[in-house]
């Protein structure tokens, strides 16, 4: 179960907060949103617990089970959710753990940059001959992705092993490079639906293969999506936790609050974080409106870890500048917790921790941290899990993608798109030598250069 705490949010418990007749202003565009999402389901929403995307999945499964290790090869919503979904539902030390210790479940890597170095770190990591490679790219040209699979590819060929024994592609149904590979090579091949975009992907094949892999219960993942989907499809605002973020988050951004932080305290779910910022950023961060005109909106997603970041973060959202608006995760009950020794009762500055546990102590942070935002005037609102599962999992993720799409309505732009990527896109083609696009190598002209 989740719970949403909007309570620091709203006067009089925080002197900033908001009105609830501010909420109820936006009644109207709220119960538009929601009526288009239900009568028109995006593909985030249509997919869940589809037959088709789940059966896909689970008809590799026997396969999946011959190997060690698992690689996830994508980046940006190819890489994302898979990463959310296994720090959140496995053990930290999962990759660290024997076969026997994960009950013959693969350990899983997210290959999701071309650093060198981090790219080098994986391949020395795993045993090419007991690994399987997801390569997820929807349109079969992401340049990070693309050249990953290159890379890959030739390793296996250099050891004699036969790629389509060790490579599955997750991308369009009909066209791109990668299908076109698929059809004339034999490789395994999954979907990528054409109506969901990257970053709403991670409950598609795009993040359920490897969570699959490691023994998450994707059906378990549906079921909490299918109940966050309900919720969400509720035109009372004051039901709706998802209408009810997007409002809070508009109107602090109507009000110069113009940064989103999210902070679990959770290592575990750290990289909701994550996922999150890429949702918020991309999918809002916009330079037109729906209707042309030039506004330049968009809140800046940041992330924090509780409680380690109230010792370098927690200072400025208190004292500084009034900009944010915060989400706390927090959990109710940790996977495993640990006793603090009473090594030292005589000493007042230790005596009070003696024979408490780490839960109490990060729970009592936690609380004492969202207070005294509150205190100071600093809106926040909390993200309640009852404890770390798959159904908790999937109602987070299909509450924000809901969220966002409902923010996309009151900040009138379109949520889908983004624009802003593909000129670096285009550059970045031009100087590795793509072509047809030779033009936009010179895009850029310094015209004084300052280098130090």
């Amino acid at each position: 179960m989740i719970e949403f705490d909007f309570s620091f949010v709203f006067k009089p418990n925080v002197e900033n907060g908001l009105e609830k007749s501010e909420i109820d202003s936006l009644k109207g565009e709220i119960e538009e949103a929601v009526k288009a999402l239900r009568e028109n389901p995006p593909g985030f929403l249509r997919i869940i617990n589809d037959a088709d995307v789940l059966g896909q999945v689970k008809e590799l499964e026997e396969w999946i089970a011959t190997f060690d290790d698992f690689v996830v090869v994508g980046i940006g919503g190819s890489g994302l959710g898979n990463q959310a979904l296994h720090n959140a539902l496995r053990p930290l030390n999962w990759n660290f753990l024997d076969r026997n210790s994960r009950n013959g479940y693969c350990r899983v890597f997210v290959m999701d940059n071309v650093d060198p170095d981090f790219v080098s770190s994986i391949l020395q990591t795993i045993d090419p001959k007991r690994t399987v490679f997801n390569v997820i790219s929807k349109s079969g040209s992401t340049a990070e992705a693309m050249a990953n699979y290159l890379i890959v590819r030739n390793l296996l060929e250099t050891l004699g092993l036969d790629p389509k024994e060790h490579i599955v592609f997750t991308t369009d149904p009909e066209k791109g490079a990668l299908r076109k590979i698929a059809k004339e090579e034999g490789f395994k091949v999954l979907d990528v639906p054409p109506d969901v975009g990257g970053r709403f992907s991670v409950l598609t094949q795009v993040g359920l293969l490897s969570a699959m892999a490691e023994g998450i219960d994707i059906d378990a993942l549906h079921e909490g999506a299918e109940k966050a989907k309900e919720r969400c499809l509720e035109t009372d605002i004051w039901k709706n936790p998802a209408a009810l973020i997007a409002a809070v988050h508009y109107l602090f951004f109507k009000k110069g609050r113009n940064i989103s932080v999210m902070m679990p305290y959770s290592n575990r779910l750290y990289s909701l974080a994550d996922w999150y910022r890429q949702l918020w950023a991309e999918s809002l961060g916009k330079r037109l409106s729906l209707d042309g005109k030039v506004i330049k909106t968009g809140q800046t997603p940041v992330k924090a870890l509780g409680a380690t970041d109230q010792h370098s973060q927690i200072q400025l959202y208190n004292e500084g500048p009034d900009d944010k608006v915060i989400t706390f995760i927090a959990l109710k009950k940790y996977p495993s917790d640990v006793l603090i020794g009473n090594i030292h009762p005589d000493q007042d500055a230790l005596s009070y921790l003696g024979r408490k546990k780490l839960s109490q102590l990060i729970t009592s942070e936690y609380e004492g941290t969202k207070s005294a935002l509150a205190q100071n005037g600093r809106p926040n609102m909390s993200v309640i899990m009852d404890k770390i599962n798959e159904e908790n999992i999937g109602q987070f993720f299909v509450t924000y993608e809901c969220a966002t799409v409902i923010a996309g309505k009151l900040f009138n732009v379109n949520p889908y798109d983004q624009p802003g990527v593909e000129l670096g896109k285009k550059i970045t083609y031009a100087l590795m030598g793509r072509k047809g696009y030779e033009e936009f190598e010179k895009t850029v002209t310094i015209k004084e250069r300052i280098v130090l």
